[in-house]
């Protein structure tokens, strides 16, 4: 699907979905429970939706309506499924199954997309054989899904470089479910937000892990056992970002509604990103909603370290575009290791627009202060890049063409209908 935006001016207020991080968490904490768990305002994502599949075929009872899920663990402990798992599009829910599948005794195969079959995962695969697990990938010599997986890993010490925190999530998700203590070494610890999401969940669950001050080393003891709860998702920060800056780069007044000062989602950060760049941005914490005032230049100048929050890319270049002054965003590795290399990918798509962008392994700086061109532009089926890019096309000169914008979906359903009730002019093909 095809989705043109043209110029826009937006009014009203938008409720962002669930966040995708925390749903996929709680759904899988609540497969290793035994007994049944209760989410409240899940994102029906499709990479949640893989995760709660997941999940059934590692034995789980599932019941889906709107706002409510139930997930009831197996009773005897995880079952060894009876097919592949395919997790579509969720590089998330592959990394931290991997660990789940190396809590039983058999072998599972584990695949997904397109994008999936080409993220890397090795790294992953040779912490678990560390502890105990047999993993390996299917093609020799390639770095990714799919991957078969045998256990039941034991404990010990796995060693990580820590660049992607969803290896470090998906063992300390596992371990405290094995039969001996686990050590997880870092060599140099990123995303650490999402490290810190991850251990609040387990202790929301009932279990307790034990951190250095520099992530460099978790110790988990083994024999825990995690405890079925009844948890309301937070929306998502990650989410939030793309109304925001819409509204920001356009001449408009839109509220964010439903929002958790107090997340410990690392994509909270993008707000005070956007102030640095003068964005008139109110945080109303009484009553839990963001204030978001366009129509004046943002300034910007400024380096942005994005180690601790990789996703925020597409949005913050956009955003950076319209501010005058050069932004330098740093930090950049794990950003090149998501859904697609999105320091490569938003440099070629801006510069399709008009916008100078250059980049190198370390650093990605966009020339602010020139109105973007409406163009076509490939979505490279990114979700935060086809969001980014049509956001962009809200406040371009012509209209922006965004193909197979459709992928939106992966972690806000919903996003087109809500942008067009706050007035965003969007076609779709």
């Amino acid at each position: 699907m095809t989705v043109s935006s043209v110029r826009s001016s937006l009014r009203g207020s938008i409720m962002v979905p669930g966040s995708k991080s925390h749903t996929i968490r709680a759904v899988l904490l609540s497969a290793l429970s035994r007994g049944t768990s209760v989410i409240r305002n899940p994102v029906p994502s499709l990479d949640a939706l893989s995760a709660l599949d997941a999940a059934e075929m590692f034995g789980s009872i599932v019941s889906r309506a709107p706002g409510l899920w139930t997930v009831t663990g197996p009773l005897p402990g995880l079952k060894l499924p009876d097919n592949y798992i395919d997790c579509g599009n969720s590089g998330s829910t592959a990394y931290f199954i991997a660990s789940m599948a190396a809590l039983v005794d058999g072998y599972t195969f584990i695949t997904g997309d397109e994008q999936i079959r080409r993220r890397p995962v090795k790294a992953l695969l040779a912490a678990l054989t560390e502890l105990g697990a047999e993993a390996f990938t299917s093609r020799p010599g390639v770095d990714a899904c799919p991957v078969i997986i045998r256990g039941p890993m034991k404990g010990g010490t796995a060693r990580l470089d820590g660049l992607l925190s969803q290896y470090v999530t998906s063992i300390l998700m596992s371990a405290p479910l094995l039969e001996n203590d686990t050590e997880i070494l870092l060599k140099d610890p990123g995303e650490k937000p999402y490290l810190d999401m991850t251990l609040d969940w387990m202790k929301k669950y009932g279990v307790s892990v034990e951190k250095s001050a520099d992530y460099k080393r978790f110790f988990v003891k083994g024999g825990q056992r995690y405890t079925p709860c009844d948890t309301t998702i937070a929306s998502d920060w990650s989410g939030v970002a793309f109304p925001a800056v819409a509204a920001l780069v356009s001449d408009s007044e839109i509220t964010v509604d439903s929002i958790d000062f107090n997340d410990t989602h690392g994509d909270k950060a993008v707000i005070d990103f956007l102030i640095q760049m003068g964005a008139d941005i109110e945080k109303d914490f009484a009553n839990k909603r963001l204030i978001v005032r366009g129509g004046r230049t943002m300034k910007s100048g400024i380096r942005i370290d994005l180690r601790d929050t990789p996703d925020a890319l597409p949005a913050l270049a956009v955003a950076a575009a319209f501010a005058e002054g050069d932004t330098v965003f740093t930090g950049l590795a794990a950003v090149r290791l998501k859904e697609t290399d999105r320091v490569k990918v938003m440099c070629c798509e801006l510069t399709k627009t008009g916008v100078r962008v250059e980049s190198n392994a370390d650093t990605m700086t966009v020339y602010g202060g020139r109105r973007p061109r409406g163009t076509v532009i490939e979505s490279h089926n990114d979700h935060r890049v086809a969001m980014a890019m049509l956001i962009c096309g809200l406040a371009s000169d012509g209209t922006t063409s965004v193909k197979d914008a459709g992928c939106a979906s992966v972690s806000f359903p919903g996003f087109f209908e809500a942008m067009e009730g706050l007035g965003a002019s969007l076609k779709k093909e």
